[in-house]
């Protein structure tokens, strides 16, 4: 569903990315873990060219991902949940989530409002339809996010770590929410610093660092036995 070949990204003389070769299956929940800095997000962001690679090619679902068509195949193929919610504020939640399927995919606001009511329901969220983004609190925010991205009915969701900016009490009920739809037949690819997440709903994970794909498994071997001296640093930090 989406194939990263010999991507490389520069900002000016930084070099974010480096050769970087990935392949995620349809209907797959990568993970993706590694310090700040380590090029997670670029990497994520090259995959809808919100960052356009410096050098390499990206494909999805088979066809390659260009400057001229990436408004096209974004708008048929992937959403994208940001740690910010990228909510706009003058409108209410459901106008919110009817947005992109009544412009951008030509329903009718009857039938785009029907199918929002269901992906709030999704997220827990239909009592909070008509008030406004700024009504609710983080975690509010980042379900109806997702309820967003669902509605548009992509094959492919982005999370590009969808809980650093929430409380750390909100944190859990955004997991909840993804961890009910990665049961479903999306392809996800979540940035993330939550270990327990990744344990229970990643079919694969990657490390990242300084660039470059250090080591990838599933998640038994990755928590348990990793390889690489770098990942067992991280894990040995970030897991006591």
């Amino acid at each position: 569903m989406i194939r990263l070949v010999d991507v490389n990204k520069y900002f000016g003389d930084l070099h974010v990315l480096k050769n970087i070769n990935l392949e995620v299956k349809e209907g797959e929940k990568l993970v993706v873990i590694g310090p700040s800095g380590s090029g997670k997000s670029t990497m994520i962001r090259c995959m809808n060219f919100l960052e356009e690679p410096t050098s390499g090619h990206v494909y999805i679902d088979g066809v390659e991902l260009t400057h001229k068509n990436k408004t096209e195949m974004n708008r048929k193929n992937i959403a994208m949940v940001f740690q910010q919610f990228n909510l706009y504020p003058h409108m209410t939640v459901l106008e919110n989530v009817t947005l992109a399927p009544i412009r951008l995919q030509g329903l009718k606001k009857e039938e785009a409002q029907q199918q929002a009511f269901r992906y709030l329901d999704i997220v827990g969220l239909r009592e909070k339809a008509h008030v406004y983004p700024a009504t609710l609190s983080g975690g509010q925010q980042q379900r109806v996010a997702i309820a967003r991205a669902l509605a548009t009915h992509q094959k492919i969701i982005l999370f590009d770590e969808p809980t650093s900016a929430l409380d750390p009490e909100t944190v859990q009920e955004v997991l909840d929410v993804m961890i009910r739809l990665s049961r479903e037949n999306i392809t996800m690819v979540v940035v993330t610093h939550e270990m327990g997440f990744a344990r229970q709903v990643a079919d694969r994970v990657i490390f990242m660092d300084q660039g470059t794909i250090l080591e990838e498994g599933a998640p038994e071997h990755f928590f348990e036995n990793p390889t690489h001296e770098r990942t067992k640093a991280f894990l040995s930090k970030i897991l006591r």
